[in-house]
Parts: structure tokens; C-alpha cells; sequence
């Protein structure tokens, strides 16, 4: 079962696949990217685990109601919409900046993270490839995405069709780009990220796993 919901302005827009369970898996998309991220995952897996992915603020269906933010108050939003939907156990699972923001929700509330999945995540050191995120940010063409959209990915991996034309008809929307461009200047500070206190990863209680691409040119591995 698929369930798309963008009515309750207390809970961030999500898109919900599978079969009511204790401990659903929640996807937290990266920095211009949307719910639909994670959609040919959560297909895969629907029959077994329900699984959940927000549009965070500023980002997607959550445009229009809520407002840009860093990823301190992205996690507050998605914790906020974990409080309306009454789940109190959680499987973490961030891409980016996502991955950031749910580091920052397993620091807080440790006791409602089942485990928590990294996925060449935002704010683990200073360097980031600022100018290639600005861009991606506010650039409007199906070629232009194209061009940007290879950086984000490995030599040897080809792009999902339509991809470019899906971002650049994104950015198309009234106020999306403006909206992008003012969570970039939050989640940077200048040519720099903002770093995550990680030595307290170390203390947190349940299972982690950082999953980073060698090949990564928006957030290098080392």
C-alpha cells in the first residue's frame, strides 16, 4: 500500500509504503533532492517493512508550508513529524544532508532509533564542493541538470532516465530555487559545512552504518 499525504501542516508531506509495523524505516533525502528519491527502494521492500521518506522543509510538497531550514531544524521537523504520526522506534536512514539531519535526531533521542544508516553523509568534516551545490540549486534547464547531476554520481554509472528533466522541472517551480538557494547558505558557511560533534556517534547505543562512495566529489570520504 502507498500512502502520499501533504495535508497535515504539522507533519512534513511523506510518502508511506508497506504493511503497519512497530519499527518502520525512515528515508531522509539530501540536499535539492525530494521523497521520490527513495521511491524504487521502498517499492522493493514494500511487501515486508513499511518504510516512510519526508520532503524536508523548503524541498518538494513541503515548499509551500514550511520554511528553509539548516539541518538542526530539519531534524526538529521530522522529529516533530515522527510525534504526529505516533512512532516512537525508528530505523534512521539519511542520504547527505540528510544523513546529517539524522544524526542529529540519533543524538537527541537515542532511544527512539532502532538503528541508523549513513549514506555519504553531510557535516562528518569541513569539505564540500559548495559551488557544485549552488548550482544544482538554481539551475533550470534539462541540460544544465544533466551537466551537474553527472558530478554526483561515479565514472562508470549512468543516470536514471529523466532524472535531469524531473530536477530541472523542480527548480521550474515558482519560489523552488529561491527556497534551495537559502537552505545552501544555511547548511554552508562560505566555501565550508558546518561539522557535526561525530565523536558523539560513538556513544549512541544502536547499530550504525556509514556507507560512502570512494568516488564522491560533493563530500570527500576522507
Amino acid at each position: 500500500m502507498n500512502i502520499d499525504s501533504i495535508q497535515d501542516v504539522t507533519c512534513l508531506p511523506f510518502t508511506a509504503f508497506g504493511p503497519e509495523s512497530a519499527e518502520p524505516v525512515i528515508f531522509i533525502h539530501g540536499f535539492g533532492a525530494d521523497a521520490s528519491t527513495w521511491r524504487n527502494l521502498q517499492t522493493q521492500m514494500e511487501n515486508t517493512r513499511r518504510t516512510i521518506a519526508f520532503d524536508l522543509p523548503a524541498h518538494g510538497r513541503a515548499l509551500a508550508n514550511f520554511a528553509p531550514s539548516n539541518a538542526v531544524g530539519s531534524a526538529k521537523a521530522i522529529t516533530k513529524s515522527l510525534d504526529a504520526l505516533k512512532l516512537d522506534k525508528v530505523h534512521l536512514v539519511g542520504h547527505s544532508m540528510g544523513g546529517a539531519i539524522a544524526s542529529l535526531i540519533a543524538m537527541r533521542s537515542p532511544e527512539r532509533i532502532a538503528s541508523l544508516t549513513l549514506l555519504a553523509p553531510g557535516g562528518f568534516g569541513p569539505e564540500i564542493n559548495a559551488k557544485l551545490l549552488r548550482r544544482y540549486a538554481t539551475t533550470h534547464t534539462e541540460a544544465g541538470q544533466q551537466v551537474l547531476l553527472e558530478q554526483f554520481v561515479g565514472l562508470e554509472f549512468k543516470l536514471p532516465k529523466k532524472l535531469a528533466e524531473y530536477v530541472a522541472t523542480q527548480r521550474a517551480t515558482p519560489g523552488a530555487s529561491e527556497a534551495l538557494k537559502a537552505v545552501a547558505e544555511l547548511i554552508l558557511e562560505g566555501d565550508r559545512q558546518g561539522v557535526l560533534p561525530t565523536e558523539k556517534l560513538a556513544e549512541l547505543p544502536m547499530p550504525i552504518k556509514v556507507v560512502w562512495g570512494t568516488q564522491d566529489k560533493i563530500l570527500p570520504t576522507r
